[in-house]
């Protein structure tokens, strides 16, 4: 069985884990009720919507961004459909745009022939050249294409049930609050609710 969540899921991960204000995609979650009607007809269509092989390509990034080690990275948590989904249903067209002339521009850099190494150096690369893009923005100006991808990548990875119950510790306790949890040096972080 896939690990894949329905956009209402999405939506009450990401309010859940922004504390109850959802900023993706700059306001998107209304811009996604507005736009509803447009995606079934671009639907129908097959514009707007991101194909496997572009799935399978988000699920390289992010797995580049988090990989395995001794717990599964973000390609097994499904991450690279997350993505798709939240950028599809939340961002504006223009971030929309902007995401998606990224992957060209990384696909371009032939990020996919690369080995593990020289991916991880082109991300690492990428990640200095949005940060200085990040600081000297205006407040109007979009996000960098690869500041959405990481953002993405990691909100993907640590509301998915891979993230929640083995990168992070994760107890379910309807009913009860434990305000004081040991917590012995080392250990990996509680998860919220998932």
């Amino acid at each position: 069985m896939a690990n894949t969540i329905d956009r209402r899921e999405a939506i009450r991960r990401v309010t859940l884990l922004l504390g109850g204000v959802a900023l993706v995609g700059s306001g998107g979650l209304v811009t996604a009720c507005e736009r509803a009607q447009r995606r079934t007809e671009e639907a129908q269509n097959g514009a707007g919507q991101f194909t496997a092989q572009d799935v399978a390509f988000l699920d390289e990034v992010a797995d580049t961004i988090l990989p395995a080690t001794k717990t599964p990275g973000a390609k097994a948590a499904h991450v690279g459909a997350f993505m798709a989904l939240m950028v599809t249903d939340t961002y504006t067209d223009r971030d929309q745009q902007i995401f998606r002339d990224g992957m060209q521009k990384l696909n371009a850099a032939a990020f996919m022939a690369a080995i593990p190494a020289q991916r991880l150096a082109q991300l690492e690369g990428l990640d200095r050249e949005q940060k200085t893009y990040m600081d000297g923005k205006a407040d109007d100006a979009p996000a960098h294409y690869f500041r959405m991808m990481k953002e993405l990548t990691l909100l993907g990875y640590f509301t998915s049930e891979i993230g929640c119950t083995q990168a992070m510790r994760y107890r379910e306790t309807p009913g009860r609050f434990d305000a004081c949890v040991p917590y012995n040096r080392g250990e990996t972080t509680w998860a919220g609710h998932a």
